[in-house]
């Protein structure tokens, strides 16, 4: 069995890691809750069970196995290094560690056989990474790859509480017919799209969509492959989407396309006629697909449409994907459609 700590056990990621350890079974043994000092004392239920969350601090990682990290950068920056010092692998889905060289940064099913190299802190990419990786792994074994272009529209619950409640205060002052205000982000959401993830740096791009171009690379071992994001938010609660077109070093016809994506693992091909939406997806495990076509503007190019829950693919699974792998856990499916 397994000393698991999660840290940042209160917020949204936390509780969707504790959620899919119960359901692939993993073998944990001692469960330690970790949040802030504010949230220390309180009572949790996790894996059939009820748990007092602790204060996340050096401390409270002696004798653990495994360290989930899901509580931001800076908590992970002070004490994903204790944890590993005190024997622990840590796994983070912060920013912290995802351009640090010595840190793998994973999807298992993608780059999976760069986790030997980990000495003790793995990085989680940032969700709209991993569902654009799942989708271009496939295609890269068959074509190559040279360009990308792609457009995600995220979800309000990738923002954290604060943007769910925002939203849920907007649609009711519309419900009403009153004005809503915005804090979260720089417009009002509810009836709206915001190209806007992060403040602009001073090329005119989000560090969300530098963070996109970078991690994939990274991710698929390409250092030079040219990519260009947008990243939008929308009023959907749960589940990212993105709009993806691809220029490939070889031609590959859309059939073609649809076999190497229905072959990965981890994703799920929609019929010619059908598409996935968030509201079907959110939930699930797969990184779902639909829309292939041919580009019109890439010769032997692709353009298709991809679905992910970022909180299950996109955080919680994706991180405990890779603790299985390490540790040698034969995890089993969480929900599936």
């Amino acid at each position: 069995m397994t000393s698991v700590a999660v840290v940042g056990a209160t917020g949204a990621v936390g509780a969707e890691i504790l959620v899919v350890l119960e359901q692939r079974a993993f073998p944990v043994g001692d469960l330690r809750l970790l949040a802030s000092a504010r949230s220390a004392g309180g009572r949790l239920e996790a894996l059939g069970a009820e748990h007092e969350i602790r204060e996340a601090t050096a401390a409270a990682f002696e004798g653990v196995d495994l360290a989930l990290f899901s509580a931001g950068s800076d908590i992970a920056r002070a004490l994903a290094p204790e944890a590993r010092k005190a024997g622990a692998l840590v796994v983070d889905n912060s920013s912290a560690f995802r351009a640090d060289p010595q840190c793998p940064l994973v999807v298992p099913e993608v780059n999976g056989d760069a986790l030997q190299a980990h000495q003790g802190i793995v990085a989680n990419p940032n969700c709209s990474t991993i569902l654009l990786a799942m989708l271009l792994e496939p295609i890269r074994k068959a074509a190559g790859l040279r360009r990308v272009i792609v457009s995600t529209y995220q979800a309000v619950s990738g923002a954290g509480a604060r943007a769910v409640e925002e939203l849920r205060s907007q649609e009711a002052a519309d419900a009403a017919g009153t004005e809503p205000t915005a804090s979260v982000f720089p417009r009002v959401l509810s009836h709206n799209v915001i190209p806007w993830v992060q403040d602009f740096q001073e090329d005119g791009y989000t560090p969300e969509e530098t963070k996109v171009r970078d991690e994939a690379r990274r991710i698929l071992d390409l250092p030079d492959l040219l990519v260009s994001a947008t990243c939008v938010r929308v009023p959907v609660w749960r589940a990212h989407s993105q709009a993806v077109h691809v220029e490939t070093e070889r031609p590959l016809d859309p059939e073609d396309a649809r076999r190497v994506l229905g072959e990965a693992e981890g994703v799920r091909v929609w019929d010619k006629n059908d598409f996935p939406t968030p509201r079907e997806v959110a939930g699930t495990d797969e990184v779902h697909v639909g829309r292939i076509r041919a580009d019109r503007a890439f010769p032997g190019g692709l353009a298709l449409w991809g679905v992910m829950d970022q909180l299950r693919k996109g955080a919680a699974l994706n991180a405990v994907q890779i603790a299985e792998r390490i540790l040698g856990v034969a995890g089993k499916a969480g929900r599936r459609t």
